[in-house]
């Protein structure tokens, strides 16, 4: 199926950024889907509670509205999170909102979460046969008048169908929401969320894994706060990160000074960084899943040895395909041999401190 598809990708360029993806939403809803391929068995991870064939997952954003989770983990992926989904259907922002920076392999979007909402997802996700880890990320609405409600609404509507459940406090394209990374803002609503949680546990959902994502651009004091926040109130994991608001001076493409959130190649130096950081202050005391940049065996191995146990990518199977997650699993089986590692878990962490103590490309 990967290989069908990606005869299609030099094409999917002629296309608008977001027509374009429809398209790949719409292609994968109705290709036939191969049988799985066992996978190598020390890229096998253990986190939260949840036992992962591999390590590499589809970061949410690709499959918005719950539509493909299933044609995506049969591309070969360990894992796949849908959403950002919001408890009201919202349009996002208008239109141009995606921009391709062709030159550095990254994209530009401003979208604004737009999905079509809680329900409509649940419709979906009520009729699925459970096959694989899907993780969903929860969001606030644009127009909400208590930001932390719609977070617990999401837990509360998605604990019977999540494999985990994603707090997304670090859009930038949502005015006001990053807000929700400050200290008490965001111990309030650790602690309303994991209420809520227990709440579902007592009706026989869960308990569910919650894990928070939040953005590349945090100062490395706010960083203290979140972290220990999150040991504090024992939240399961972190994903880091979201898109930055920031432009490296590297930046090639005509698009670069487009408003929005940045991803691709460009962020894998920074969102790497703030992973090793996030890493190192956790001191082990849950997961931390990297995000940002991953396009290759080398950069997931990178981000894999600065501290992630997990790692999902988007914006590299923009650039490279559906075949990506095998062509990384067999290149991570590679590196192994070479260092002969008995698990890709050995290798966690192995560069932590070098990673937060590099600088990033100018």
């Amino acid at each position: 199926m990967s290989s069908l598809l990606d005869l299609a990708l030099p094409f999917s360029r002629l296309f608008e950024a977001e027509d374009a993806h429809r398209l790949a939403i719409r292609a994968l809803s109705l290709l036939p889907r191969p049988a799985q391929l066992a996978d190598d068995p020390r890229l096998s991870v253990s986190a939260f509670g949840l036992h992962f064939r591999n390590p590499v997952g589809v970061a949410a954003g690709f499959d918005k509205n719950a539509e493909v989770p299933d044609a995506v983990l049969a591309l070969g992926f360990g894992f796949a999170e849908a959403g950002t989904l919001t408890p009201k259907p919202q349009a996002g922002n208008p239109r141009p909102r995606v921009f391709r920076l062709l030159r550095d392999e990254g994209v530009i979007n401003r979208l604004g979460f737009n999905n079509e909402g809680f329900h409509a997802a649940v419709a979906r996700l009520s009729r699925r046969q459970p096959n694989g880890i899907l993780g969903i990320n929860v969001g606030a609405n644009k127009d909400s008048e208590d930001r932390i409600a719609d977070y617990v609404a999401g837990v509360e509507t998605f604990s019977p169908y999540a494999s985990y459940l994603t707090i997304n406090v670090s859009s930038p394209n949502t005015p006001g929401l990053r807000d929700l990374q400050s200290a008490e803002v965001l111990n309030e609503l650790i602690a309303r969320i994991l209420e809520a949680r227990e709440r579902m546990v007592q009706k026989g959902h869960g308990p569910k894994p919650v894990l928070l994502k939040i953005a590349p651009d945090v100062s490395l004091f706010d960083l203290d706060d979140i972290v220990a926040i999150a040991r504090k109130r024992a939240i399961d994991g972190m994903i880091v990160s979201n898109t930055t608001v920031t432009r490296p001076a590297s930046l090639r493409d005509g698009h670069a000074r487009e408003q929005g959130g940045l991803s691709g190649r460009p962020l894998f130096d920074l969102s790497t960084k703030i992973l090793a950081e996030t890493y190192l202050r956790a001191e082990q005391a849950f997961p931390v899943v990297g995000v940002g940049g991953i396009d290759s065996a080398e950069t997931a191995w990178k981000k894999i040895r600065a501290g992630a146990t997990l790692v999902q990518l988007y914006t590299g199977m923009v650039y490279k395909g559906f075949g990506i997650a095998r062509e990384i699993k067999s290149g991570l089986s590679r590196l192994l041999d070479r260092g002969k590692h008995r698990s890709i878990q050995d290798v966690v962490g192995a560069d932590a401190v070098e990673a937060a103590a590099a600088r990033e490309s100018a």
